[in-house]
């Protein structure tokens, strides 16, 4: 099993999200989280006064998959939040090793 790890534009979600239900995905966990990479913030302008923005809103989704559904899933993010723009996000692939669903008891993969 792996978990799968993406860090998006806020705007990108609807795009993302409908990616992955395409490709069978149907739990995903979201984030409202704040950031920078190589853009570093940005200024923005507010009633007349110029500020900077260190830490860019992003969102992070959380799922976990099948390892045969890896790639799949990897390249929905990356097909739907691709703009070829600076800041479109990254994606972290880690292996699960335990994977318990509280309600059942089922175990690992019955319990994705």
């Amino acid at each position: 099993m792996k978990k799968i790890e993406a860090i998006i534009k806020p705007y990108s979600l609807d795009k993302v999200r409908e990616a992955l239900s395409k490709v069978g995905i149907t739990g995903l966990t979201i984030y409202e989280v704040r950031g920078h990479g190589r853009q570093k913030g940005h200024t923005e302008l507010y009633r007349g006064a110029e500020y900077t923005v260190d830490f860019v809103p992003k969102l992070k989704l959380e799922t976990v998959v099948p390892s045969d559904m890896e790639d799949k899933v990897v390249e929905a993010i990356i097909t739907a939040a691709n703009t070829g723009k600076i800041g479109d996000g990254k994606i972290f692939v880690s292996d699960m090793t335990k994977v318990v669903r509280i309600r059942t008891g089922e175990r690992d993969e019955a319990a994705v």
